[in-house]
């Protein structure tokens, strides 16, 4: 046997034992130890008064940072992003800290309280469109038709002079 053949046969074996070898530790059939397990400690509820109070530490620590800030900045994202992300992991963290999913209602309506504080003059005034005038838009609709009309035209014309311009 050509040494080969045999490093091929034996590549063929070990390939065949893996393939098994993985099959069997995918089988749900196969019967293993397990180990036990120690129980999970059980969960404690949300407790919403101290939930509450944490969120007021948070909101006076935000309050403190924008004082600092002029109030005319307020609108500016730019100028009070770091104070509000952290007003926001604050409020994350103490929230999960006393096992409150975060955001929940109460830390929710008093984001809202802060946002209306904070931001309730920074509505952006929405520019009104208008019309253009009758002219322009007879103008703006009917040069894309005619256009297109031309460029089947010319589709057209150059299909049937085919034997001028092959």
């Amino acid at each position: 046997m050509d040494t080969n053949d045999f490093k091929v046969l034996k590549l063929l074996v070990v390939g065949i034992l893996v393939n098994a070898r993985m099959i069997r530790g995918l089988s749900a059939t196969d019967s293993f130890i397990m180990e036990p397990t120690t129980p999970r400690p059980r969960i404690s509820m949300c407790n919403q008064s101290h939930l509450q109070w944490e969120m007021e530490v948070c909101g006076e620590a935000f309050k403190r940072d924008m004082a600092r800030i002029d109030p005319q900045h307020w609108c500016n994202l730019t100028h009070f992003i770091s104070e509000y992300n952290f007003f926001t992991l604050c409020t994350e963290t103490k929230s999960q800290s006393i096992n409150c999913y975060w955001p929940n209602p109460l830390v929710e309506s008093y984001i809202i309280r802060i946002h209306k504080h904070f931001f309730s003059n920074c509505t952006m005034e929405r520019m009104v469109w208008v019309d253009p005038p009758d002219d322009m838009l007879t103008m703006l609709i009917l040069i894309p038709v005619f256009l297109t009309l031309a460029m089947i035209a010319l589709v057209v014309w150059c299909s049937k002079r085919s034997d001028i311009l092959a």
